[in-house]
């Protein structure tokens, strides 16, 4: 079709996570108490991180970016979905439409870089310890930081950009946020460009932060092979299982999300999938880095030591 075909659209309806009348109530429960638990959670992380000196360090700080990040992340789609379903008319406005993907898609793409720069953190921990300060100096995570913030920024405006572009022929979207795969199912021309800007330009961002994330990890594995010492070794591997976690499953994700053909989009097994990455997978990080990580425990215990101490 040529683009005088397509509808002036003003709404887009978000179907949601599903139709089934009977179960709105349920889903508003459930995912209001993952809301404010992720929240609350990855609040409590920057928060620790704030109050403990022994956790200011590059590890650490990158932690509590990554922490403000998920808080965005899930604060992008969540509070959208939860109105939606207490109100009862499941509608968005066209320019709010690219305003929340514009947002997820930027603090997805940025996500993708801060994990990145926490697997060369570690790298250079565990390889280069006693270079390790030098190398990662406040200079060098600050920059880290920058980049992964223009990355996303950069690679969220080109796919937006590209989507406003389209001429819509409906505006039932079948998810509960607006996204590039189901907006690309409602046009009304031929989205190749669309969907090479997502092969190439989007698949160069993920590419890139997983090859630099892979090869980090290459590095660390080899030299923890070469330790002698079995608790060095096994010490070695606990710094880096948390962060590894997290990165098989946002990455893991977003790669089956994203980087196959328009034909093989399934909108019911997508909404799942969609959940795990922008409001699960926010929702593990916390309790991810806090019970597998002695660090953040300690620092807890001694913050509610020292608060018991001034309350009596």
């Amino acid at each position: 079709m040529d683009k005088g075909n397509g509808t002036t659209v003003t709404e887009f309806i978000l179907v949601g996570i599903s139709e089934i009348p009977e179960l709105q109530f349920y889903l508003f429960c459930i995912f209001f108490c993952i809301y404010i638990i992720t929240v609350l959670g990855n609040a409590s992380i920057i928060l620790i991180y704030k109050l403990s000196p022994n956790l200011h360090t590059p590890m650490y700080y990158f932690l509590s970016n990554f922490s403000f990040l998920e808080i965005c992340y899930v604060s992008a789609s969540a509070p959208k979905m939860l109105h939606n379903i207490v109100m009862g008319r499941k509608t968005i406005t066209f320019h709010d439409c690219f305003v929340q993907m514009y947002s997820i898609l930027f603090l997805a793409g940025t996500e993708f870089y801060v994990l990145a720069a926490m697997a060369y953190d570690r790298y250079n921990a565990i390889c280069h310890p006693l270079l390790y300060r030098v190398i990662m100096n406040n200079r060098v995570c600050i920059q880290l930081l920058c980049c992964s913030w223009a990355i996303g920024a950069a690679n969220a405006l080109v796919h937006t950009l590209l989507a406003y572009r389209l001429p819509f022929c409906s505006n039932k979207i079948q998810h509960f946020f607006c996204d590039v795969p189901p907006l690309l199912k409602l046009s009304c021309i031929n989205t190749w460009i669309n969907e090479l800007g997502m092969y190439v330009i989007g698949g160069s961002v993920t590419g890139g932060s997983f090859v630099l994330t892979l090869i980090s990890y290459i590095k660390i594995i080899l030299t923890i092979l070469n330790i002698q010492s079995s608790s060095g070794r096994k010490k070695a591997f606990s710094t880096c299982t948390s962060h590894l976690t997290v990165v098989a499953i946002f990455y893991g994700s977003i790669f089956f999300m994203y980087l196959r053909p328009k034909s093989s989009y399934a909108m019911h097994h997508d909404r799942l999938v969609a959940v795990m990455y922008t409001i699960v997978a926010p929702l593990l990080n916390p309790f991810i880095y806090s019970l597998r990580n002695n660090d953040v425990k300690l620092a807890v215990t001694k913050l509610l030591q020292k608060r018991l101490t001034w309350k009596y």
